[in-house]
C-alpha cells in the first residue's frame, strides 16, 4: 500500500499535464461560438455564395436540427440561373462525395450537378420542372444524420430562405424587440413622411412574398416592421389580393370579353429555355457589333465524292465518312495555310490561334450549339467523324461538358442535308469567320475535251463571313482558294 500512495502524486500530475490541451480547446470553442453570436446581417450577402453550389450552415433551432442549404450551382462562366432537371437522389437518400444529385439546364447544355459531401438528403426545395432559378437559390436541405429528415418535412423555403448564424441572431433580436413594446405601445403606422421603418430581414422577406411595407403595421419599436409582421402578414394578403384586381376589372367589363378570343386568335406563346436566350443574346450583339462581310466559292466535289466512295467501302463498316467531314478537315488545312483567318477578336489585341479548332454547328431541340472538335489539323478523316458524330449526339442528349462547346477558333454551319443552296450565316464571336456550306448539286460546265463541249459535274457553294476587323478581304480570298483547292483535290489533305 505504502508503494501505491508513493506513485499517486505522480499519477495525479500526469492526468493534469493531459487534461490542459483539452481545457484549452474547449475555451477557444467557448470563444468562438460568442464571436459567431454577435455576427451581424452586413455579412448575409457572403454567407450563402460558395463555389460551385451553396454549402450555408443552418444551425438548430425550434423545429430543424442542423442543415445545410445547398443552392443553384454556377455550371458555367455565362450561367446566371438554370432550370431543374431529373433529381437523381430522393429524400432520404445517402449522398456520398462526387454523387450526381440533380441535372440541371444550363444557358447551353443540361449538366449533372454532382455533390461533394456526404450527408443525407432532408429535402427538395426545387422540384423538377423548376425554371430561370438564380444562381445559388436554394434547391435542396442536406443533413449529416439520418434521423435529421424527417424533421423537415414540412420545412417551407419561404419562411427562411437564408441559412447563417448571423441570421439566426438578428431573427431572435427582432423578435424579442417586437414582444417587448408590444404591451408598452399598440400598433401604430410606421410611416414618417415617406420614410418606412423595417428591418433589414423584414424588407427581405416583403420583397420575396411580394408585400408591399406601406400596408404592413408594425409591432417592433416605434411602429417599426419586424420580420413577424411579414410572416403575419402573408395570410391577410392571400386573402385581400384576389378580390383586389377583380374589382378593378368589373369596370373595364369589355375588355374581359376579348381574353377569350386570344386563346384561340391562331397563336401560341412560347416560355424561353436559357439556350434560347443566350442565343438571342449573342447573335444579336454579333450582328449589330461585328462588321460582316461575304465571300462565296462555287467548288466542284466530283473527286471528293469518289474518293469518300472509295474510303467507305474499304471500311468494312468501321466508319462512315460524309461530306461534312471532308469540308472540316479542308477547313483546317487551309486555316493552316492562311492563319490570319484562324484568329479571334480580343478587344484590345487580335489573338492567332496555333491550332484549328473547330466548331460544328448542331440543330437540338433546345437550339442550335456548337460543339468544338479541338485540333483538327492535326487528326485524320476518320478520328474527325468519329468524334463529330460524338459531339452531336451528346449535344442532342444535353451530356455536353463546357469545354466541349466553349472556345474554338472557327465555326463550320452545313444545311446542305436540307437542300440549302447557300445562306450568309452570323458570326460567332469570338471568332473571326464562319464558313456556310450549300448543298451539292449537279451542274454543266464547258469541257472542250468532251464531244458535246460540255459535262455535268458535282457542285458546292460555299460562302465564308468573315469580321472585317480581324480579316481583310484578301485574306478571306485566300481562304477560300485553298480550302477549295483542298477539295478539288483531297489527296492533298492527306499530305
Amino acid at each position: 500500500m505504502s508503494a501505491r500512495s508513493a506513485q499517486l502524486p505522480r499519477l495525479l500530475s500526469r492526468a493534469a499535464k493531459l487534461a490542459t490541451p483539452a481545457t484549452a480547446r474547449l475555451v477557444a470553442i467557448r470563444a468562438s461560438a460568442r464571436q459567431m453570436s454577435t455576427a451581424r446581417v452586413s455579412l448575409r450577402s457572403n454567407v450563402l455564395r460558395t463555389t460551385p453550389f451553396v454549402r450555408a450552415r443552418q444551425y438548430s433551432s425550434k423545429s430543424y436540427p442542423d442543415h445545410q442549404l445547398v443552392g443553384m450551382p454556377a455550371l458555367s462562366p455565362t450561367m446566371t440561373q438554370g432550370n431543374v432537371g431529373q433529381w437523381q437522389k430522393q429524400v432520404g437518400d445517402r449522398i456520398e462525395p462526387g454523387d450526381v444529385l440533380v441535372e440541371i439546364e444550363t444557358d447551353k447544355a443540361q449538366m449533372d450537378f454532382e455533390y461533394q459531401e456526404e450527408g443525407y438528403l432532408a429535402k427538395i426545395l426545387a422540384p423538377t420542372g423548376t425554371k430561370d432559378l438564380g444562381i445559388d437559390q436554394p434547391v435542396a436541405i442536406i443533413v449529416e444524420n439520418e434521423a435529421d429528415v424527417a424533421a423537415f418535412a414540412d420545412y417551407s423555403p419561404g419562411a427562411k430562405t437564408e441559412a447563417a448564424p448571423a441570421q439566426e441572431t438578428v431573427a431572435k433580436e427582432e423578435t424579442k424587440e417586437a414582444a417587448a413594446p408590444a404591451k408598452a405601445a399598440p400598433s401604430q403606422t410606421v410611416e414618417s413622411g415617406d420614410r418606412i421603418f423595417a428591418s433589414p430581414l423584414a424588407k427581405m422577406l416583403a420583397k420575396e412574398k411580394n408585400i408591399d411595407l406601406a400596408q404592413v403595421k408594425g409591432t417592433g419599436p416605434r411602429g417599426r416592421i419586424v420580420k413577424a409582421d411579414i410572416e403575419g402578414f402573408v395570410a391577410p394578403v392571400a386573402e385581400k389580393a384576389a378580390p383586389a384586381p377583380a374589382a378593378k376589372a368589373a369596370k373595364p367589363a369589355p375588355k374581359a370579353a376579348p381574353a377569350a378570343p386570344s386563346v384561340s386568335a391562331g397563336f401560341t406563346d412560347i416560355p424561353l429555355t436559357n439556350m434560347r436566350k443566350v442565343i438571342a443574346t449573342r447573335l444579336t450583339e454579333a450582328k449589330s457589333t461585328i462588321p460582316h462581310y461575304y465571300l462565296t466559292q462555287n467548288i466542284t466535289m466530283d473527286n471528293v465524292n469518289k474518293l469518300r466512295k472509295s474510303l467507305n467501302s474499304a471500311a468494312n463498316g468501321s466508319y462512315k465518312l460524309s461530306v461534312n467531314d471532308f469540308v472540316i478537315k479542308a477547313a483546317a488545312s487551309a486555316l493552316r495555310d492562311v492563319p490570319d483567318v484562324n484568329s479571334s477578336w480580343q478587344g484590345e489585341f487580335v489573338r492567332q490561334h496555333h491550332h484549328a479548332d473547330i466548331a460544328v454547328a448542331a440543330s437540338t431541340p433546345a437550339g442550335l450549339i456548337t460543339p468544338i472538335v479541338r485540333t483538327c489539323d492535326a487528326k485524320g478523316l476518320k478520328a474527325i467523324s468519329s468524334e463529330v458524330r460524338d459531339l452531336v449526339t451528346r449535344a442532342r442528349a444535353n451530356k455536353l461538358k463546357p469545354e466541349e462547346f466553349q472556345g474554338g477558333s472557327f465555326t463550320v454551319s452545313n444545311l446542305g442535308m436540307f437542300g440549302i443552296s447557300s445562306f450568309s450565316a452570323i458570326i460567332n464571336p469570338p471568332h473571326a469567320a464562319i464558313l456556310s456550306v450549300g448543298t451539292t448539286e449537279s451542274r454543266l460546265v464547258l469541257d472542250e475535251a468532251s464531244e458535246k463541249g460540255f459535262k455535268a459535274v458535282e457542285n458546292m457553294s460555299v460562302q465564308l463571313s468573315a469580321d472585317h476587323r480581324v480579316v481583310d478581304g484578301a485574306t478571306g480570298a485566300l481562304f477560300l482558294k485553298a480550302f477549295k483547292g483542298y477539295l478539288e483535290n483531297p489527296l492533298t489533305m492527306l499530305l
